[in-house]
């Protein structure tokens, strides 16, 4: 079965290029396109899509706060921020409202059709170690969900689970943090989906951004001061 996959960009040559790249997939298909977030979403209602290519910056309503609507709805399609360099904040802004992750405009094709793939099979892996990046960059311009919740959903977790929880906020990989650990891969996936469980996340994505509004992780990615932090 094809990934379903929904274009919403303002601009027509950029939605046309994205287009002639996904059409050359054999598991891939553009059901439906959209100028501006407010069109993405009505379209949405009638329209079955697996994976949402969403620009940022858009007249009407923007990505983000169409991310954020798109989410909370039952059973979401994953949602892929498309940015540029300037417009980090946005990125940033978008993955705190659900999006599962993003993707620069002028990323390499191969990148981009990896990326679509990760998010439809449930990993929600894009560049881990970009996001860090970025929310080092911009955690501390954004408003957190405040540490005391944070503090009591982390306290859910395993003392093996916050191990895998940090490593994740650091950007290491499933393979990564199982050579650092002394796990095997398979071990590592499973602490992962138990986190997600757990903290009622949906992806990767969403464990660094929680880590870092915990205080678990500090900008420049290591451990914070948080509850979990030095255990």
């Amino acid at each position: 079965m094809s990934i379903r996959v929904m274009l919403v960009d303002d601009q027509v040559l950029l939605r046309t290029g994205f287009r002639m790249v996904l059409a050359a997939q054999p598991d891939m298909e553009v059901v439906a396109e959209a100028g501006d977030g407010a069109e993405a979403i009505e379209i949405l209602r009638s329209t079955a899509v697996d994976v949402v290519l969403m620009d940022v910056r858009m007249p009407r309503l923007d990505g983000v706060e169409a991310t954020r609507r798109i989410c909370a709805e039952p059973e979401p399609p994953k949602v892929l921020i498309l940015t540029t360099f300037d417009l980090d904040e946005y990125a940033f802004s978008g993955l705190k409202a659900g999006a599962s992750g993003f993707m620069l405009k002028d990323v390499p094709p191969g990148e981009l059709l990896a990326a679509i793939r990760s998010v439809h099979s449930g990993d929600a892996v894009v560049a881990p170690s970009t996001t860090r990046r970025l929310l080092d960059r911009f955690s501390p311009m954004l408003p957190s969900r405040g540490t005391e919740p944070a503090d009591k959903e982390l306290t859910r977790l395993t003392e093996r689970e916050r191990e895998v929880m940090l490593l994740v906020a650091q950007g290491l990989s499933n393979g990564e943090i199982a050579a650092r650990l002394v796990l095997s891969e398979a071990t590592v996936k499973t602490h992962v989906g138990r986190i997600l469980t757990k903290l009622g996340l949906r992806d990767r994505v969403q464990v660094v951004v929680l880590a870092y509004e915990s205080g678990l992780v500090r900008a420049g990615g290591g451990p914070g001061a948080g509850p979990t932090a030095g255990r």
